[in-house]
């Protein structure tokens, strides 16, 4: 592969990233893009075309960490820095591997030599080196939350802190973030995607003449990258200029009292939480006039800058997918087009209803585009609603199958709620979450030990205590330690890891009956949320007429896990043991791809079987193969009604598992319980 990037203005289409990056370029305070879309969308290839074009910036010469000679850091660890000519390089495009270290991000202190030596020697980390310049991370949404919070510190506050046993170092770290994603391996986490200013939804074009030429410019660029690069270099160059124009246009650009008016009406009348949204609509609206050429910001560029910075700052919920409604935008502007008059009632809210009807969801809710978005979690599909009507199934009537002839019938799930925690039990060493307990990066100190390879987290008193036995006969005569490499002792950190959580669903007629699906379903999307929230690999198995199906191998996309639940029909017989037999096949392909990553089974099912006599006895055997290799289950209790065989409590005794109802799922229902049974015991105290 050629080391000459792929030419910005070479590739072909996809105009609200190409607009979102150059945007960023002209006015790095707009905050970043994050870019979404599916795999093998050139997003990769355009965010690191775009280096090229970024204008050139002085530094001190000499200086590891970028100072700019008009505004040097005073506490830059290279300074303090003396008055000197400046010296003009390119600006750094950093990528930020998924798998990198804390270390790797923020810098290392030789901890060894500083304890020995007295020296304070200091390796810079990507953060140093991307500072004025870009911090590209490619999968963004698979980084582990100790690099987020290191992400997020930096962006907040400017700035980069190492601190290591009373050692500070600390430098700027401003750079424009670029994160790109694929959303089918799971969402961002809120604060992080808060972050970036603006969003932009990519996809492959469906025209076949632009895919033609997307492929004949790549083989041509293979074919000889120079020579591809030199027919691009006037339109690179012409783009650059723009670029350069732009930015010393922009602080004469006016931001009006009437284009302020309607960015704020905008904002409040789609409900997004804080003003930060605010602040990077004006700063998106000023640059969007800046690279037109123009002196004040006019409506358009107001509208253009809420469909970059408005969609991924409206999700109401961890599933509702990032949209604006352009009608409601089109409604906002309109009523806000005129500066206010004498006859205008100045207490009006800006996020009033404008057709009354109570809902700012307009049918339109889909992508940046408009188009017609995914039903929200918690509506029912089209055929829900018809399915919600008819009479379920009943336990008994004849399978339906799980393919062709009647349609099976589809319930909706019921509204999601807290649910409770559930653990692993043990300690992991699995990748960092929120669910088990586990050794990770993070987390508080819970003992000490030799390093293994690196030191990197110094236990100070431990190592003390090593070495103080030994002064003596290492012919100590000062003041200082002396310290030999078998002293040193490294921290073991405990903190909370991500799990793989394995749902078992019954999808049978009698989980049918009673409409007791309904209520299923949203306990299944209650645990799904909570899966989210805990930064879980989720799978779904379900079973129903002959067999069990893998409806969701295991993925980070809890979004995708959603959608077929709501998708999940039911109706026929209930085979259970091969259920269970399938979560064994999964778990064990698993164990091999990712040994570190423990499951937690969830089934969830009233306990019955059928297919056969023996069909309950097959349940069991196929529930001790689980419970024999150790996996942590827990059985989701669905049996309801006045009259209960207690069979899904068989089963998890079994699974040497915990039984839970649907009741008892709930972390309120739970918070209730031991509030009551304490305002008993006070009574009886009382009395």
């Amino acid at each position: 592969m050629s080391d000459l990037p792929y030419p910005f203005t070479a590739i072909v289409g996809m105009a609200d990233l190409r607009l979102g990056l150059l945007l960023n370029a002209v006015s790095p305070a707009v905050g970043g893009v994050l870019v979404r879309g599916e795999k093998g969308t050139a997003k990769s290839t355009m965010v690191r075309a775009l280096a090229g074009l970024l204008p050139s910036i002085a530094t001190v010469p000499g200086c590891r960490f970028a100072c700019d000679p008009a505004a040097a850091d005073p506490q830059c660890p290279d300074g303090p820095h003396a008055p000197q000519p400046a010296e003009q390089r390119p600006a750094h495009l950093v990528e930020l591997p998924v798998g990198v270290s804390e270390d790797r991000i923020v810098g290392s202190l030789d901890l060894e030599r500083a304890l020995a030596e007295g020296v304070k020697a200091y390796e810079p980390g990507l953060l140093a080196k991307a500072h004025r310049g870009v911090l590209y991370i490619d999968e963004v949404n698979l980084l582990q939350d100790h690099v987020v919070d290191l992400l997020l510190d930096a962006a907040a506050m400017g700035r980069s802190y190492v601190e290591r046993e009373g050692v500070s170092v600390r430098h700027a770290a401003r750079f424009l973030l670029v994160g790109t994603m694929n959303p089918e391996e799971g969402e961002l986490r809120p604060q992080l995607l808060d972050r970036f200013g603006l969003t932009v939804e990519i996809a492959a074009t469906r025209d076949p003449d632009e895919r033609a030429e997307v492929v004949r410019r790549r083989l041509a660029y293979d074919a000889d990258p120079a020579g591809f690069a030199a027919r691009y270099a006037d339109d690179e160059r012409a783009l650059a200029e723009r670029i350069t124009a732009a930015r010393e246009l922009l602080p004469k650009v006016a931001l009006t009292d009437l284009a302020l008016r309607q960015i704020t009406a905008v904002c409040a009348a789609f409900e997004v939480d804080g003003l930060r949204a605010d602040i990077v609509m004006a700063r998106t609206a000023v640059a969007l006039a800046a690279w037109d050429g123009r002196t004040e910001v006019a409506e358009e560029d107001v509208r253009r800058a809420a469909r970059l910075a408005l969609p991924h700052r409206r999700r109401r919920n961890p599933f509702d997918a990032p949209g604006l409604d352009e009608e409601q935008l089109d409604r906002t502007l309109a009523e806000h087009s005129e500066p206010s008059g004498p006859d205008e009632d100045p207490g009006q809210p800006l996020d009033q209803d404008p057709d009354g009807d109570g809902d700012d969801d307009g049918p339109g809710d889909g992508g940046p585009g408009g188009g017609g978005g995914a039903p929200a979690p918690g509506d029912a599909p089209d055929g829900a609603a018809a399915a919600q009507s008819e009479p379920a199934p009943e336990a008994g009537v004849p399978p339906q199958g799980t393919g062709g002839g009647a349609k099976a019938p589809v319930a909706a799930a019921g509204d999601p709620y807290r649910t409770r925690l559930f653990k692993v039990p043990g300690t992991g060493k699995g990748a960092q979450g929120r669910r088990s307990p586990a050794e990770t990066d993070g987390g508080h100190t819970v003992r000490a030990r030799r390093p293994q390879g690196a030191l990197h987290r110094l236990h100070l008193s431990a190592t003390l205590r090593a070495a103080a036995p030994h002064q003596l006969a290492r012919g100590r005569d000062s003041r200082a330690l002396v310290l030999h490499r078998d002293d040193f002792r490294e921290q073991v950190r405990q903190g909370r890891e991500s799990n793989l959580v394995l749902f078992v669903v019954d999808a049978s007629g009698s989980m049918a009956a009673r409409q007791r699906m309904t209520a299923v379903k949203g306990a299944v999307m209650s645990l799904l949320m909570d899966a989210y929230q805990r930064r879980d690999k989720i799978g779904m198995i379900t079973f129903r007429g002959s067999a069990a199906e893998l409806a969701l191998p295991p993925t980070s996309s809890v979004e995708v896990g959603a959608a077929r639940l709501e998708q999940l029909p039911t109706g026929g017989r209930t085979p259970l043991a091969a259920g269970l037999l399938r979560a064994h096949e999964v778990l064990r392909v698993e164990r091999m791809r990712d040994p570190h990553r423990r499951p937690l089974l969830m089934v969830v099912t009233d306990g019955r079987a059928t297919g056969g006599r023996d069909a309950l006895a097959q349940a069991g055997r196929a529930a001790g193969l689980l419970a024999g290799q150790g996996v942590a289950s827990v059985v989701l209790d669905c049996e309801s009604g006045p009259v209960r065989l207690g069979l899904a409590r068989t089963l998890a005794a079994q699974l040497r598992a915990s039984a839970v109802t649907l009741d008892e799922l709930r972390a309120d229902g739970v918070t209730a319980l031991v509030h009551a049974h304490r305002t008993a015991s006070y009574d009886r105290k009382a009395a």
